[in-house]
């Protein structure tokens, strides 16, 4: 267990990981062994680093650590600073992806839970990682469906589905490979600070 200035030290780590990963685009390269044939090629992932910062700080601060980090990040970004990717405010408790958000906060507990259950094998922080990842995508797709009974679509005019497909099913494939990047990231980490 972290001492509590360990996990808010973390804690204000992670806020400033999920801020600045809110803007940042995931991208993958092409194999190193054909970067003299063909050069350095990047792909967009479809999606930001904003869930890295919520798994990481998880994996590395802990459940209470990581479940702070995302109320101060909701917090911010309700009270009009624009922390979230279409800026802030009180209004988007209406639009539909903010289930997303608001799942942060029980992933990055349930993440750091898991991650600290075992001692840091890459097995246990990638368990832990999808464990939380889950829970975002779980809590998301729970606040559309309430969205939807109420009538808050928002202004994209999508059905249920169509909301579900964009923002879990298509974004999974790429937060699935930031899972990696978190997961080995969160290993190298640990062993290097002893806990």
């Amino acid at each position: 267990m972290l001492a509590a200035s360990n996990q808010l030290l973390w804690s204000m780590i992670g806020l400033l990981l999920t801020m600045g990963g809110t803007f940042l685009e995931a991208y993958i390269t092409t194999l190193p062994w054909s970067w003299g044939n063909q050069g350095v090629h990047a792909f967009s992932l479809g999606v930001t680093y904003q869930i890295g910062g919520v798994l990481l700080v998880g994996c590395l601060g802990g459940k209470n650590a990581g479940a702070l980090s995302q109320i101060a990040y909701l917090v911010m970004g309700l009270t009009l600073l624009p922390v979230f990717a279409d800026g802030g405010g009180i209004g988007y408790v209406k639009l539909s992806q903010f289930g997303y958000l608001i799942g942060f906060i029980p992933g990055a507990w349930i993440c750091g839970f898991f991650a600290f259950k075992a001692r840091p094998k890459l097995e246990t922080l990638a368990f832990s990682c999808i464990c939380g990842l889950l829970t975002v995508h779980l809590c998301g797709i729970s606040y559309l469906v309430i969205t939807y009974v109420l009538g808050w679509q928002g202004t994209e005019n999508l059905s249920l589905l169509q909301a579900i497909l964009k923002y879990s099913l298509f974004a999974l494939p790429g937060q699935l490979a930031v899972v990696c990047a978190v997961t080995v990231i969160a290993y190298v980490l640990r062993h290097l600070m002893f806990y």
